[in-house]
């Protein structure tokens, strides 16, 4: 079953990322299953936590309005490709974490190709042959059943406050106003984060 998301709003999401590519397709299928899991009355206030910063979570600021500058876009670094959705008036959330057999044995084939042009040593072979595994790749996550592409758990809690505005704090080393939840304690000051890392030599 291909994606039910309009081709026109894609070629949006496109052009606001910059490219396409398999990445921005996983998040493309990540805010299509949100939205029809979580927003089937078109009313929902989703919430997202990303637990990745790849291509993908453009797609869903793009069509979700889910965003890191209103506060119901949080990023975990985890460095999984699982993004987690929730409907702020309900409470309710789903989390989706792509199969791995989604990929099916394209990246292995794709990988010493991408290493090559990485290192500047591909051959106008390795990188024709590399345009095409992404493009096959991409294909197939655009086309794959969601409930194929991504294992889904139910969430029960888990919602993330809504973001609230903190008080500022003037850092004593550079004199620059940080958020209170940003600072550190160090010798009796109040510093920012890079002030607190440039004197705390144990980081």
């Amino acid at each position: 079953m291909s994606c039910s998301i309009p081709q026109e709003l894609i070629e949006q999401c496109i052009a606001f990322h910059g490219h396409s590519c398999p990445g921005l397709s996983i998040g493309i299928r990540a805010a299509e299953y949100a939205q029809a899991r979580l927003n089937q009355d078109g009313d929902a206030v989703l919430v997202c936590v990303t637990e990745t910063d790849m291509c993908g979570v453009d797609a869903i600021q793009f069509l979700t309005d889910c965003t890191v500058g209103k506060g119901n876009m949080i990023h975990r670094d985890y460095g999984k490709m699982a993004f987690s959705f929730f409907d702020r008036r309900t409470g309710a959330g789903v989390r989706l974490l792509l199969r791995p057999e989604a990929r099916q044995d394209i990246d292995a084939a794709l990988a010493p190709r991408q290493r090559a042009i990485r290192a500047g040593q591909a051959t106008a072979e390795d990188e024709a042959a590399a345009a095409a595994l992404r493009a096959q790749l991409q294909d197939r996550l655009m086309t794959l059943p969601l409930e194929e592409l991504f294992a889904v758990q139910s969430l029960e809690d888990g919602l993330p406050r809504p973001a609230a505005i903190l008080a500022s704090l003037v850092c004593a080393a550079c004199g620059e106003q940080t958020m209170e939840s940003r600072t550190r304690r160090f010798g009796g000051q109040t510093l920012c984060i890079p002030c607190f890392n440039a004197r705390e030599q144990k980081i």
